[in-house]
């Protein structure tokens, strides 16, 4: 069942509307449990449209194993993804610095609105984000510290490898997760992959995982796979962040989520005019990388990758 959420009427005859598509057993009964699939916030992160076919797919293939409701947003800047544009086109605006909106606002705050409004009430939400262009992202779930206790024991059955608490001053009160948690409806994000791309194996893994919440939830009965075991982070100590320290073409020499001891090269920051090496980048802690560079132009101070410390999972 295709429904419209929200629409807003624009120039020239246009009409912009936002859909999900709900998908409930044959017998419906009252009182029962939605999860929510929301992504395409951000115009340029694509990963989650993959997840949003295959578990759909999956649903469908074994519908009869189906007892609750699944609510699926593959596009919520439905604009911004037609432009591979990461906010609203035209009004350069951020779509996830605008919640919870305002019905009575302009037409951004109007949609953002309208979206809230939908969503509120499910038993849980995965918003599902990725990274820019420039950085790819192992699947992660990141939290902030002010739901830890609620959102902690749902990241650790979806099947992503890393549970990232931030603490509450790092974490925008304008987003949709953040206007949801604080309103009681619990909605994990999750970062993974890289922007304008899809990495089937990251989908693949997020939608096991959500199907593994379902069936925690009693939306499904059929098979699950048993979900990896996260490492989870709460000490803002635990990672340790990689700067370029010159301009250049960055070249990778190491795999993502690959354990380094401090002093291993990660890759080279090189000239391509003079044919040298500028500088080696290296890890300065022992420790697991779970951030990487994607696009391989840096300049001084940009960032090239995150690693979570040896003692964040060892101890």
């Amino acid at each position: 069942m295709i429904k419209t959420v929200t629409s807003v009427g624009l120039p020239v005859d246009e009409t912009l509307t936002i859909k999900k598509r709900r998908i409930m057993p044959k017998e419906h009964k009252e009182g029962m449990k939605r999860i929510s699939i929301v992504t395409g916030i951000h115009g340029d992160e694509l990963e989650g449209q993959y997840v949003c076919f295959e578990l759909a797919r999956r649903i469908e293939e074994s519908i009869e194993h189906l007892k609750g409701i699944v609510d699926i947003y593959p596009a919520m800047n439905p604009l911004g993804i037609d432009s591979i544009t990461r906010g609203i086109p035209a009004f350069d605006l951020d779509l996830n610095r605008l919640f919870p909106g305002n019905m009575e606002g302009d037409m951004t705050e109007f949609l953002a609105a309208g979206m809230v409004k939908d969503v509120s009430g499910s038993d849980l939400v995965i918003d599902i984000h990725a990274s820019n262009i420039y950085l790819t992202e192992i699947p992660q779930i990141r939290i902030n510290e002010l739901h830890d206790e609620e959102l902690v024991p749902f990241a650790k059955e979806a099947n992503v490898d890393f549970v990232w608490v931030h603490g509450a001053s790092t974490v925008l009160e304008s987003t949709f997760a953040y206007s949801l948690n604080s309103t009681g409806t619990p909605c994990l994000v999750v970062e993974m992959g890289v922007g304008m791309r899809i990495t089937k194996e990251y989908g693949d893994q997020l939608t096991d995982g959500i199907m593994n919440l379902m069936g925690k939830l009693g939306i499904w009965d059929g098979e699950t796979k048993e979900s990896r075991k996260p490492i989870i982070s709460r000490n803002p100590d635990d990672v340790s962040y990689l700067n370029a320290s010159t301009s250049g073409v960055f070249v990778q020499k190491v795999k993502h989520w690959e354990e380094l001891k401090e002093g291993d090269i990660i890759g080279s920051i090189v000239d391509p005019l003079s044919g040298k090496v500028l500088d080696e980048v290296k890890s300065p802690v022992d420790g697991i990388l779970f951030t990487i560079r994607e696009y391989p132009i840096v300049d001084e101070g940009s960032l090239m990758g995150r690693l979570l410390r040896k003692e964040a999972y060892k101890a």
